[in-house]
């Protein structure tokens, strides 16, 4: 089910799927593959919209996709990476191109980092021939907590998101089929906390640990 699913540094994601790769905030790419079909952005923060990585996998003719208020900085920063930029709102239905996917908000509920005013975003894309959502930088809150998705990729690194054991109290509740922790590791969070993280997921929920670095 997640064979096509490998998550780079911090919540750095490629998604094969068939024909189409899609790439959610490219960030601190070793590689520069130029093969994006798609660029999926969920919010301005440096580590999550990379002009530099950006270009590291933009095919120029990539489609990126940024949310609304995420669109002058895109335009500044990127338009000349890409073949072209769309914008989403949180809680809508999208298909652009030859891909469906939905946006859910993403905020902290206390926390100043990412607010819900933002407009920031994860999505739930239709690929894989399965549901896979990518929560970007978030708490649980009333917007995401009711998701139905197959495999969700969720940030577990404290600070900004939830920690390990919140992400976990997280990924019981939605009960995908398979949780994959992400935004750990360098910026914020330990290496450690994927095994904390899977020791509180919840079975028959299969927790894989996919960071690369």
């Amino acid at each position: 089910m997640t064979e096509n699913i490998t998550v780079f540094t911090q919540s750095s994601i490629c998604i094969h799927d068939g024909e189409r790769r899609i790439y959610l905030d490219p960030f601190q790419m070793k590689t520069a593959p130029k093969d994006a079909d798609f660029i999926l952005i969920t919010h301005d923060h440096y580590d999550h919209f990379s002009p530099e990585d950006i270009e590291k996998v933009s095919n120029g003719k990539s489609v990126l996709i940024v949310p609304e208020k995420v669109a002058q900085t895109a335009t500044e920063k990127a338009a000349g990476l890409v073949g072209g930029i769309e914008t989403v709102r949180p809680g809508q239905h999208y298909e652009i191109d030859c891909l469906a996917f939905d946006t859910v908000a993403a905020y902290n509920n206390r926390k100043p980092f990412h607010p819900k005013s933002a407009g920031w975003v994860g999505y739930i894309l239709a690929a894989c021939g399965k549901r896979i959502y990518v929560a970007g930088d978030t708490d649980m809150n009333a917007d995401n907590r009711n998701v139905k998705c197959d495999v969700a990729l969720v940030p577990i690194g404290g600070t900004f998101t939830m920690d390990a054991r919140s992400a976990a109290e997280f990924v019981n509740t939605l009960k995908p089929a398979v949780a994959i922790p992400t935004h750990y590791g360098s910026i914020v969070g330990k290496k450690e906390d994927a095994e904390v993280f899977a020791a509180n997921v919840k079975a028959p929920i299969q927790v894989e640990i996919r960071m690369l670095g």
